[in-house]
């Protein structure tokens, strides 16, 4: 499918336009194939302003991610703060802290294409080291933080356990962020991979009871 110029809109920054033209891209092209020209061109601005705010393609690249991973990881954690400000929260309020904002989020951005999705889960899966600095950067701080909250709501569940079911359950989370409709097709249409609630309402039972299994064995 080709990649349609976006300009910035009223209200938008070029910089804002810039990393929305990088996500279309990068997920066209992957790390590899993206050229800044084609970012340029993409966004409608002269390929000089990208070098301007962001100088290199590596630091495009990380400020695309960072903007994206900052707005579902600051959520998620104002989510799972919430839920201990009143007493220890069951472990269903957690799993769902840690999913809602990545589905949701990921079901905003289908409408445009569902680059970043795209992007997500090919860095996360990546061995580069390029790649790998980025999640620990921008994704380890906030896994730290539910995998020391998995253990306060559950408190047979060891470190080591913790540690593979939060791992386990971002296995989850990253499927289910990028809309394919698959689950539809396999389904018959009876599943509707566009459904949030339908989407939670099974995935948080379904990861729970992976925990407490751990748990009990």
């Amino acid at each position: 499918m080709p990649l349609q110029a976006t300009r910035a809109t009223p209200g938008e920054s070029r910089q804002d336009a810039i990393l929305d033209a990088a996500e279309r891209v990068f997920a066209a092209s992957g790390y590899q194939g993206a050229a800044m020209r084609a970012i340029a061109g993409e966004a409608g601005v002269a390929q000089g302003l990208i070098h301007y705010h962001f100088k290199t393609k590596e630091k495009l690249f990380e400020a695309m991610v960072a903007r994206r991973s900052n707005q579902i990881n600051a959520r998620r954690a104002a989510l799972v703060a919430g839920l201990f400000e009143h007493g220890t929260p069951r472990l269903e309020a957690i799993v769902e802290a840690l999913f809602r904002p990545t589905i949701e989020t990921g079901l905003d951005l289908a409408r445009d294409g569902g680059a970043f999705a795209r992007i997500l889960v090919a860095f996360a899966n990546s061995a580069d080291p390029r790649d790998q600095k980025l999640i620990e950067t921008h994704y380890d701080p906030i896994a730290q933080t539910f995998i020391a909250a998995l253990m306060r709501v559950e408190p047979g569940l060891s470190r080591s356990d913790a540690v593979w079911a939060y791992m386990f359950a971002i296995g989850v989370g990253m499927t289910m962020m990028a809309k394919t409709g698959r689950p539809k097709r396999l389904s018959g249409g009876v599943c509707d991979d566009g459904d949030v609630e339908a989407m939670l309402d099974r995935i948080v039972p379904f990861i729970c009871g992976g925990v407490r299994a751990l748990v009990e064995g």
